[in-house]
């Protein structure tokens, strides 16, 4: 017996001690890595306070692997670093160790495929800190050897630097994932530019997208919004050794990130305990103005006006033609030659810096002397306060053209412009003021009689001409006096600034169009044809011709010229002008090179042109312009006919939404509104909509639900019938979806190249969307949150409101109307197509 024990002890002590040299790794400590441990797919490594994870992970179905750090307790994790970005193990067999005093990562034959930089440590430790901080320093030693901090990818958390350590010209910047479901560096990086006075620029690979503006001791020039939060402060340094960016969290319960997303969007996030969700406050570029040099050298861009671009006194647009078509790239040009010493200086309110990148700095001067300096310099071109807190100091001066400014209504800063004198005016003496206002005075009085007189007897003229002239020439006399002329008031009784679009002559477009040949016709709706053209500067446009037979083509037009003419977004389609010619009533566009996404999506021949990775930055674009309309724009407007043949894509399938002749604008706190004339396309319009005349913000958000799901199936929710069922698209999806068949209904134009959870994510998005209750559907910023972050909470959607098709399909005729009865939920209503 004591034979048999001994046998048993001697064969666990070798079972221990083989267990202990070749399987060293099975236990490891919560949050740090020892030289003899290794970190295998499985393991964890967790911070000590549990807010942050590092570990194996592979995105989607990709089948590669990568070591990420991510939030621990939060739902559909939020990757916000990666090791091996750019290097993935091509299975699941990596270890993550401690090598040659550095952290490695090991592939399945213990090929080092990442490392971190070899220190000089004797006992090195890694540590995944409660900042999200991965650290590599000696072990019980407090100073950092190495850390993931200084090699962000994609995400800035509190505590991090954005920018140069100066000493070493080492480099901290932000870099995009490829896509939402590969890590791997993609198109777009924020960095920051320590030339001149500093500042970040987001680049598109080598080309500046969008810029911040310099720090002005409050906040970036270009961030009005920018203000520091109870429990979140900024921090931007300059120095001899360092410049950079960071934020800091005083409140350890919440939790904030920055990010740049796979299709180039800056994105703030803070997340919301209470809702389990992650909530965008702050994002760029987010209108027109935010587009780098939009208006170009010297023009300054003011998103509150029609058209944005504008040329500051003494300037005049460089390309007369460009600018009237609303491309003011070209920029401006001085009318009048600068004299040095006798020039002056133009005082600009509430602007955005111009590029700082290749001004000079003094940190030390104030502005009386930064002015005098700028004075006797005749290069100087231009100078500002460096900082606008406690009074303002510093000094910026500026000797080269004036890049990317733009006007606020509220924030940015004083801006001094060099100015001939001629173009500024001397202000003369006290004597000449008295004299020149007593003059003025008496030609003014002068002037309101002879204008008063002037007034009568023409408006006596003009009812006799009006009462000689047809109707068709009486009500374009009033159109072009709604349309053009006169200002209008929004719905809160505001008065607004007039419209100011380009009037084209009706020859310039009849040539341009080949006399609206039907070879250059791109396609026909409700309220007439396009058609494309081409000016004689060999600008491309898209011409709306409005049927002259369509009763409701006056008001549409009217409609269309107001609203768009006001709206700048880059999701939105840009209108050039209008001509406004007897009976004829046209509006000038943006050419877009793909034309209508419902001829790409619903042509068998061309759909395989749209691949997984288009359509969902499709979904996205249409999403961004959609938010744009309800919440970002001067007005709250409601498009009302959103649908693909309305959804236009550029040369780069680029989405942008088009048609707002049935657009209402929301004035104040107005959330909804009711009318009697229902509206809209068939199979698009949500129910309270279409049998109550009731629309928001959330019939729009319907609108949107269909469009997205049609995009992923390819199908029109209009004239689908599945099998020998009644059930529309929708009412198929949402079947497929209870039944856990989502991705059966994916087009097959798409292939393989879907992410599976990506798609499901669309798929559940565009059914709470076309939820039947509108207060259930969500609004257009969490749908955004919802489509571009992973690890947003995802509700479960309820019964969508669909219609039950009574008709058989039915061909896309665009200009007729028809009666058409349908069941919203079992109640039968019947509606007007209007397309």
């Amino acid at each position: 017996m004591r034979n048999i024990i001994s046998k048993r002890h001697c064969c666990t002590i070798y079972l221990f001690f083989s267990l202990i040299i070749f399987f060293p790794t099975i236990v490891i400590s919560a949050d740090t890595i020892t030289p003899t441990q290794k970190l295998k797919n499985g393991q964890t490594l967790v911070s000590e306070g549990g807010v942050f994870e590092l570990g194996f992970f592979t995105p989607g179905n990709s089948g590669k692997w990568y070591v990420g750090i991510w939030y621990r307790n939060i739902p559909d994790k939020a990757y916000v670093w990666v090791a091996n970005r750019d290097a993935p193990l091509s299975n699941s067999s990596g270890t993550l160790s401690i090598s040659n005093k550095s952290i490695a990562l090991f592939d399945q034959v213990e090929t080092i495929v990442w490392s971190s930089n070899q220190t000089e440590a004797v006992n090195p430790v890694a540590r995944l800190l409660d900042s999200g901080n991965f650290v590599l320093r000696e072990n019980n030693g407090r100073e950092i050897l190495w850390q993931s901090f200084d090699y962000p990818t994609d995400t800035l958390l509190p505590g991090m630097k954005l920018g140069w350590d100066l000493k070493t010209g080492f480099d901290r910047n932000l870099t995009s994932w490829r896509s939402t479901n590969d890590p791997s560096s993609g198109d777009y990086s924020f960095k920051i530019d320590y030339h001149g006075f500093p500042e970040i620029f987001l680049w598109k690979k080598l080309e500046k997208r969008y810029r911040s503006g310099p720090w002005n001791g409050l906040r970036f020039s270009g961030v009005p919004e920018m203000k520091p939060l109870p429990n979140l402060n900024f921090e931007f340094v300059i120095d001899q050794d360092e410049i950079y960016y960071s934020f800091d969290i005083t409140d350890k319960n919440l939790k904030s990130r920055l990010m740049v997303d796979s299709s180039g969007l800056l994105q703030r996030f803070t997340w919301v305990e209470e809702r389990k969700t992650w909530n965008p406050y702050w994002y760029a570029p987010k209108d027109q103005c935010d587009n780098y040099l939009e208006c170009g050298p010297f023009g300054i861009c003011d998103a509150n006006a029609s058209p944005v671009c504008k040329c500051m006194r003494g300037f005049q647009p460089k390309n007369p033609q460009a600018w009237s078509l609303r491309l003011g790239s070209d920029g401006c040009i001085r009318k009048t030659e600068l004299q040095c010493m006798k020039d002056k200086f133009l005082h600009l309110k509430n602007v955005k810096l111009p590029e700082t990148t290749t001004a000079f700095l003094d940190k030390n001067i104030t502005l009386k002397d930064c002015a005098a300096l700028c004075s006797r310099n005749c290069t100087c071109t231009a100078y500002a306060n460096a900082n606008i807190s406690h009074g303002g100091s510093g000094c910026v001066i500026w000797t080269s053209d004036l890049l990317d400014m733009r006007q606020y209504a509220e924030g940015g800063q004083d801006l001094y412009v060099r100015l001939a004198a001629s173009d500024i005016g001397d202000g003369g003496n006290a004597i000449s003021l008295i004299i020149g206002f007593t003059v003025g005075g008496a030609v003014l009085v002068l002037g309101v009689v002879a204008f008063f007189l002037w007034k009568r007897k023409t408006l006596l003229t003009q009812k006799g001409k009006a009462q000689q002239k047809g109707p068709s020439e009486r009500s374009q006399d009033l159109l072009l006096n709604e349309v053009v002329i006169s200002s209008r008031r929004d719905n809160s009784g505001e008065k607004t600034d007039e419209v100011e679009l380009p009037l084209f002559d009706f020859d310039t477009i009849a040539t341009a169009t080949d006399n609206f040949s039907d070879d250059n016709k791109l396609g026909q709706g409700g309220f007439g044809s396009v058609y494309m053209g081409t000016l004689v500067e060999g600008q491309e446009i898209a011409v709306k011709r409005l049927s002259r037979n369509s009763g409701q083509g006056i008001e549409e037009f009217k409609n269309e010229v107001k609203l768009i003419a006001r709206l700048q977004h880059r999701n939105l389609v840009r209108l050039l002008g209008c001509c406004i010619d007897l009976d004829e009533k046209l509006l000038i566009y943006e050419y877009m090179e793909h034309r209508s996404l419902d001829s790409i999506l619903f042509n068998k021949a061309k759909s395989n042109l749209l691949n997984w990775q288009r359509r969902f930055n499709i979904i996205c674009g249409i999403a961004r312009g959609l938010l744009y309309l309800h919440q970002d724009s001067r007005f709250r407007i409601i498009h009302r006919d959103l649908k693909a043949s309305n959804i236009l894509l550029d040369k780069d399938l680029n989405p942008k939404i088009s048609d707002f002749g049935m657009a209402r604008i929301f004035g104040g706190d107005q959330t909804e509104a009711n009318t009697k004339r229902v509206v809209g396309t068939y199979g698009y319009m949500s129910p309270e909509y279409a049998m109550d005349g009731l629309f928001s913000v959330k019939s729009d958000v319907f609108s949107f639900g269909v469009l997205l799901l049609e995009i992923v199936s390819g199908k029109k929710n209009r004239g689908f019938y599945h099998s020998n069922s009644e059930l529309n698209l929708l009412g198929h999806v949402w079947r497929m979806w209870k039944e856990g068949k989502g991705l059966e209904i994916v087009d097959s134009a798409v292939g393989d190249s879907y992410l599976a959870h990506e798609v499901l994510r669309c798929v559940q998005v565009g059914l709470l969307c076309v939820q039947e209750n509108a207060e259930e559907r969500p609004k257009m910023s969490s749908v955004l949150l919802m489509l571009g972050s992973e690890t947003a909470q995802i509700p479960q959607p309820k019964t969508p409101g669909f219609c039950l098709g009574r008709n058989p399909p039915e061909t896309d005729s665009s200009s007729s109307k028809h009666d058409e009865s349908c069941t919203v939920n079992q109640v039968t209503v019947t509606m007007l197509d209007a397309r």
